[in-house]
């Protein structure tokens, strides 16, 4: 089935790509031998090529491969006379010639082969490969003309786009996301402001409260934009790696104070404890650390009962695989994030709420974009469903991790670790 092309679908191959297959195009076509006795050996030079031409080819990282045929009619006579590693790899060959229908089933890429093969057209297609690992490719076909014993050949350049068109899907995802985030509240002001115009003009009593109402729709949206902006100011320099030092405890105490009105309020008690001041020194960007302290804290109360109570615990000193190891021995616990390369010591800091728990199929997503779990939300405690998708960045920008631990029934925790500055 042909997929929608990417912005990179009419794009050149790279010079590197291109000039290869110019250069196995003439080694193939000034061979003296014929196709047949091209690399009867797997793994030795290749007999039509010059020993240096054939290990260029298989040194390139883009699965290549040669196929020939004689017969437009004679499916089972297309074979691939070459293939490199990558190629070997991508397609689980074991040989470097073989027959082609043994290796690629896909019609559309059939048909590209039989349109350079036998009708010297350039044409190229989309590849989808199936699995656990599911993976997209561009795969180009160019006709090599004939070969001394007159079989036809042609070259398979292969290109993954898999990344690409991720990045496209999360790109058109986060559009429609933000779009429907904030259609809704923009439709409840059209609608208030259209009843306060109308008959609602006298009406004092219901004029304070779609006022009021108003005002927390527009709250909202001014939320998510924030939220929305921060998020992208965070990926954009999610690569680079901060350079200040940031004392972890004092940071989060000043998170923590930020909290306590709106806490108490609820009547929800916050209770802290944490590493001694300069115990927790951390790498990393002072207004993103509370940033992140802030997001967890809130989230805790937004689904903490009223009444109940909320543990803020930093521990200091812990290897990664401690930090990740969570509190918890009676729920489900998911790594959200693992950092890509380890420290000797990290600082954790736990955030546990008394809330109803989240059930197990929800935690993989909950570092999704407006991913929401249904029937938690509540009102106007209702977030943008973007705070832990910003835990999740900054987490990953200052090389740390993110663990969830949670039972229904009996709360959750959320952990964010850091490496200490050595």
């Amino acid at each position: 089935m042909s997929l929608p092309q990417s912005p990179a679908a009419g794009r050149r191959p790279p010079r590197s790509l291109a000039a290869a297959i110019a250069a196995l195009a003439r080694g193939l076509q000034l061979a003296r031998r014929t196709p047949r006795e091209v690399g009867q050996v797997a793994g030795a030079p290749t007999a039509a090529m010059p020993l240096d031409l054939a290990g260029l080819v298989r040194a390139l990282p883009d699965p290549i491969l040669v196929v020939s045929g004689s017969d437009p009619e004679d499916f089972t006579g297309r074979r691939y006379i070459f293939a490199n590693p990558a190629a070997r790899e991508l397609l689980r060959m074991d040989h470097e010639q073989g027959l082609l229908v043994s290796a690629i089933r896909d019609p559309q890429v059939l048909e590209a082969v039989d349109e350079a093969l036998f009708g010297d057209i350039a044409a190229e297609c989309v590849y989808e490969i199936a699995g656990a690992q599911a993976r997209v490719l561009r795969v180009q076909a160019r006709p090599l003309g004939p070969g001394a014993d007159g079989l036809r050949m042609a070259l398979l350049a292969f290109r993954d786009e898999t990344e690409l068109r991720r990045v496209e899907r999360t790109r058109v995802d986060f559009l429609a996301n933000a779009s429907h985030e904030l259609r809704t509240p923009l439709a409840s002001l059209s609608g208030f402001i259209e009843t306060l115009r109308g008959h609602a003009r006298e009406d004092e009593g219901a004029r304070e409260r779609f006022l009021a109402i108003m005002q927390a729709q527009a709250e909202r949206m001014s939320r998510l934009i924030d939220d929305l902006m921060s998020l992208s100011r965070i990926e954009l320099n999610e690569h680079i790696a901060p350079d200040a030092e940031v004392d972890l405890t004092a940071a989060v105490m000043d998170a923590v104070d930020a909290a306590t009105l709106m806490a108490k309020a609820r009547d929800v008690k916050l209770c802290p404890k944490l590493a001694a001041k300069g115990a927790a020194s951390i790498v990393g960007d002072r207004d993103q650390i509370i940033q992140v302290v802030q997001n967890l804290v809130d989230n805790a109360l937004k689904y903490s009962p009223d009444g109940g109570t909320i543990r803020i615990v930093l521990e200091v000193g812990l290897t990664a695989a401690e930090a990740a190891a969570g509190e918890r021995m009676d729920g489900s616990r998911l790594s959200l994030l693992t950092p890509d390369h380890r420290a000797e010591t990290y600082a954790a800091l736990r955030v546990s709420d008394e809330g109803a728990g989240i059930a197990r199929e929800h935690l993989p997503r909950l570092t999704e974009r407006f991913y929401r779990v249904e029937g938690q939300k509540s009102g106007e405690r209702a977030g943008t469903g973007l705070g832990l998708a910003i835990v999740k960045h900054i987490a990953n920008r200052h090389r740390g991790g993110l663990v969830v631990e949670s039972a229904e029934g009996r709360g959750t925790t959320f952990t964010v670790y850091f490496p200490l500055k050595a």
